[in-house]
């Protein structure tokens, strides 16, 4: 069995609702998350837009994630909120640039040997990567798009 991630929202690969964007509530969606791997601790969540005109945009960034959580719901963090590509604490949906065509969105959800990654509140998500760094056990990938006309 393999760890894997997954929203009751939107099929992997096809589009992420307005809801959790920039042009609707821009909440988070819910994730959920299957076959742990033995000796996880904790999770850690990162959402990031390889497709940004700038280079990688970190929408979100989740850490300490309890183990006994098995996914969050819409909104949820669960976790340490760190600091996305905007400068803020918390989500940050889809929010391409017009007319640049679909954005993929990554979600990768870390499942960790350790409960905390010391890194306290509002870290980034390259901070948050090198904490993480020798604690991987697995990683979960979910990926939706968004387009804004």
């Amino acid at each position: 069995m393999i760890f894997s991630a997954y929203s009751s929202e939107f099929e992997y690969g096809e589009s992420i609702p307005r809801h959790y964007s920039c042009e609707g509530p821009d909440v988070s969606p819910p994730l959920g998350w299957e076959n742990v791997p033995d000796g996880t601790e904790s999770f850690a969540l990162i959402m990031e837009d390889p497709d940004a005109p700038g280079g990688t945009w970190v929408h979100w960034v989740v850490y300490d994630i309890p183990v006994k959580k098995e996914g969050l719901q819409e909104g949820d963090a669960a976790g340490i909120s760190g600091v996305n590509s905007w400068g803020k604490e918390g989500y940050g949906g889809p929010c391409p640039p017009p007319g640049h065509g679909p954005h993929r969105y990554f979600f990768k959800l870390y499942a960790l040997d350790t409960a905390t990654i010391s890194e306290g509140r509002g870290a980034d998500a390259a901070r948050v990567k090198a904490a993480m760094s020798g604690h991987i056990i697995a990683i979960g990938e979910y990926m939706g798009k968004y387009e804004r006309k």
